[in-house]
């Protein structure tokens, strides 16, 4: 069993906390916490930090500890806490504003399209406000109007982002090493389950087609991922 580390105890724990404030108070803490789009009304620079210690629900905050647990002591052991902390949130933030980004492209494209149907920014924002559209368009599409709505006001949180740059980095570090995982009955070495996992995020990501469930940030985690691998790069060229 991995001995906890110092940084990794103590992102658990305000983990744990933060989760448990959120689900006992009145107050929707996500509404400040979580990452929103940059145009959105509820969005803070501060949420690019505060988003990876918030989570949508029991399983979400289980899964992202057990893997902040699993790999995180591991890493840690070797680089020491400040190192640790640094790779970590700098892959947490990374994932975010990459994310940002992707949501930026995506939105910025349903805005031009439905200002070249004829819509002004008034009906515009009326779609951002309300949901509701003049349905007498044409060439609208409700997906495309539902996508343009949820990217504006659906946050994104949790530490997967974080974490996902986690893997990455032990899997470069441990590449032999042997995972054994509730959904497959067989281990398998962690050079092949992180692209894999990957993989599957990137699929997910460009066709909308989520195999692990609604609501899943996939450009966060590849983000994450992202972030990960360069600073590995970056600080085995300096070795």
């Amino acid at each position: 069993m991995n001995r906890m580390t110092p940084a990794v105890t103590v992102l658990i724990a305000i983990n744990v906390v933060m989760f448990g404030l959120n689900s006992l108070s009145t107050v929707e803490l996500n509404q400040w916490l979580a990452l929103y789009y940059p145009s959105n009304p509820s969005y803070g620079i501060w949420q690019y930090v505060t988003s990876m210690f918030m989570h949508g629900g029991l399983m979400h905050i289980l899964f992202n500890m057990l893997g902040l647990w699993m790999f995180g002591t591991a890493l840690e052991s070797i680089w020491g806490t400040r190192k640790f902390l640094f790779f970590y949130f700098a892959a947490g933030i990374g994932a975010g504003i990459i994310y940002t980004l992707v949501n930026y492209f995506q939105f910025t494209a349903d805005f031009d399209q439905l200002r070249a149907l004829g819509m002004g920014a008034l009906e515009i924002q009326q779609i951002l406000d309300t949901g509701s559209y003049n349905a007498n368009i044409s060439g609208l599409s409700s997906e495309m109007l539902l996508e343009f709505y949820m990217t504006y006001h659906t946050p994104v949180l949790g530490a997967s982002g974080a974490i996902y740059g986690v893997l990455v980095a032990f899997a470069i570090t441990y590449p032999n090493s042997k995972l054994m995982l509730l959904f497959l009955p067989f281990p398998i070495a962690a050079k092949y389950f992180v692209p894999a996992i990957l993989m599957i995020d990137l699929f997910s990501g460009v066709t909308g087609f989520s195999i692990f469930g609604a609501g899943i940030a996939h450009f966060a985690h590849l983000g994450g991922a992202l972030i990960g691998f360069l600073l590995m790069m970056l600080w085995r060229n300096k070795a």
